[in-house]
């Protein structure tokens, strides 16, 4: 889940999971990836839980930015195609959903 408002980027994985439960109403302890970005949008901030701890990615593109939505409130969902097409700065919303695997039918 993306916040599509910048935060402040001094924020450590405490005070971003906190501002996913009061502002956003999500579960910062339930394995989704929330995904933050900064008022520069070479700038990007990923909380997660992974069952042990509370995990903290962030990245900086040195040319070029980030393509995010346009700036409202609230959050939007990606795809996990999506945001691996947002970390490596490309336009996310060129990516579609996959197809799903089907099992090969054997004749007989």
């Amino acid at each position: 889940m993306i916040a599509t408002r910048p935060v402040d980027f001094r924020k450590g994985p405490d005070s971003l999971a906190a501002l996913v439960a009061a502002d956003y109403g999500g579960k910062p302890f339930s394995g989704v990836v929330y995904v933050f970005r900064a008022k520069r949008t070479d700038r990007i901030k990923l909380i997660w839980w992974d069952g042990t701890g509370l995990c903290l990615m962030a990245k900086r593109l040195e040319q070029g930015s980030f393509s995010w939505p346009s700036i409202q409130d609230g959050v939007m969902r990606l795809t996990a195609a999506q945001l691996g097409a947002l970390l490596e700065g490309l336009d996310w919303r060129s990516v579609h959903g996959g197809r799903r695997p089907q099992t090969p039918q054997i004749a007989g």
